[in-house]
């Protein structure tokens, strides 16, 4: 069997969502909101075979990702017949990892920490109780106390004031000529202008005086996740970023388990950061080969 590759389309990502509908476990990598935001940075294909979508990069070069679809009836052995023999995959949660490990012998596999999603517990961020959260909820309080700001939903119409909101978080950032921030903001902005084409999308802002100073952007995984894709505040108000976390999940989250905030990418103060909200878990990812050699 051939394998047809083409780039991301909006036209059929219903029928992606059905297939990332059926894995057993749901990285933040694999939502469509995810590929699509990130889909040029990284030159995103798919090719949908008969019972998975097969996913790759082609940048900076060739790699591939975890197939997506019902992993548990899949027919690994045939699939391997028509990859290239050298062949290695990045991105791979644990539950697809410990399949392969079982139905595909000699394949090797190693850790990838900086791709570990970072699992939270929704009612613990949202009540910020205990020692551990002390600072968190003190940044909160002080928000609280010296902010009248206004909770509001992200839509059509309002994402057009988080969009103002990320064109001056970009320049205030912009002197740092980051790659990695350039491409954030081309993938955040690519997202707010599709907001209508994009179902599922669930997102909500902070405004003081009319003006929107802190948004984040979400969506479902499944019936128990969230996952938060981009959470951004203006530097200006102390606490905004506890605020806007806090609020957010007690206002739209609170009939999820989990919220998923993504990966740290190896960076070290985005781990720090990431690790001050005392993650309940993690969801671990791997890099895979199923012939030839790791490196």
């Amino acid at each position: 069997m051939d394998i047809h590759f083409s780039s991301l389309s909006l036209h059929n990502q219903a029928e992606y969502r059905r297939y990332f509908a059926a894995c057993s476990q749901k990285p933040s990598d694999y939502s469509f909101v995810n590929l699509w935001g990130w889909g040029k940075e990284y030159g995103l294909e798919w090719a949908f075979c008969d019972s998975y979508v097969l996913l790759r990069q082609t940048i900076p070069h060739t790699m591939y990702w975890a197939p997506v679809g019902n992993w548990e009836q899949i027919d690994w052995e045939a699939f391997c017949e028509i990859l290239p023999q050298d062949v290695c995959f990045i991105r791979i949660p644990e539950n697809l990892q410990r399949i392969w490990e079982q139905r595909l012998p000699g394949i090797q596999t190693r850790e990838c920490r900086e791709h570990w999603d970072y699992l939270y517990d929704v009612h613990e961020l949202i009540e910020l109780k205990g020692r551990k959260f002390h600072k968190k909820k003190n940044l909160l309080n002080q928000f609280m106390r010296d902010y009248e700001a206004k909770f509001v939903l992200l839509d059509e119409k309002t994402v057009e004031c988080a969009l103002a909101l990320q064109t001056d978080w970009f320049l205030w950032r912009d002197t740092e000529n980051d790659q990695t921030l350039n491409a954030e903001n081309r993938a955040i902005i690519k997202i707010m202008h599709d907001w209508s084409d994009l179902p599922g999308l669930l997102g909500a802002g902070l405004v003081v005086d009319e003006k929107m100073i802190a948004y984040t952007i979400a969506e479902a995984l499944d019936d128990h996740s969230v996952v938060i894709h981009f959470e951004k505040g203006c530097p200006q108000f102390k606490g905004v970023y506890q605020a806007i976390n806090q609020m957010f999940l007690h206002e739209c989250c609170q009939g999820f388990q989990w919220v998923n905030r993504e990966q740290d990418l190896g960076d070290e103060g985005l781990r720090k950061a990431k690790l001050s909200y005392n993650p309940a878990d993690f969801l671990k990812k791997y890099r895979v080969c199923l012939k030839g050699n790791l490196d």
